[in-house]
């Protein structure tokens, strides 16, 4: 055993730590992909023939519905009356619930291939899935996608036919 000196106390201090810190790795960073599924189609018709796909980072459903104090006028207003109208005549709508890490990547893989990134993603810094995975892009004739240079190379990368995606990014 560690003579009970300042300097065997730092030595088990800094050990127990490390061995703490790799525990929450091991626990933690579990891929949520199963591999070797057998692949199905649906049999239902789609309900539409094209899909479009807005995603508003930090647009609080909570905050569409709350009524705005117009400090200028003295109205009380809504505070996107475009979209609460369109929500309530003719538009399919959902809301996402966000999980850890709370960035805009690991939101948009959840609401284009259906699960949550997998966390083995930070080893890469969160550019590029280290894991191939399926999305909504490699089951249509044709995506374009405008935004993010941090989030779109990602799933056109991850096509199936890479001539089926076209991406447009702003310069960051």
């Amino acid at each position: 055993m560690l003579p009970a000196t300042r300097n065997g106390l730092l030595l088990i201090g800094v050990l127990f730590h490390l061995v703490y810190l790799l525990s929450i790795f091991d626990i933690y960073f579990r891929s949520p992909l199963v591999h070797g599924m057998t692949p199905h189609r649906a049999a239902l018709t789609p309900p539409a023939k094209r899909l479009v796909l807005f995603v508003a980072d930090g647009l609080r459903a909570d905050k569409i519905y709350e009524p705005y104090h117009n400090e200028t006028s003295g109205k009380t207003e809504e505070l996107a009356p475009f979209l609460l109208n369109k929500l309530r005549t003719e538009a399919s709508w959902g809301v996402s619930h966000t999980r850890v890490p709370t960035e805009s990547r690991p939101g948009h893989v959840a609401a284009i291939a259906g699960f949550y990134e997998d966390v083995s993603a930070v080893t890469k810094g969160w550019k590029m899935n280290p894991v191939e995975f399926d999305s909504v892009f490699n089951e249509s004739r044709h995506t374009w996608s405008f935004g993010s240079p941090d989030i779109l190379p990602m799933f056109a990368h991850g096509a199936s036919d890479r001539s089926r995606v076209d991406t447009y990014m702003y310069t960051s």
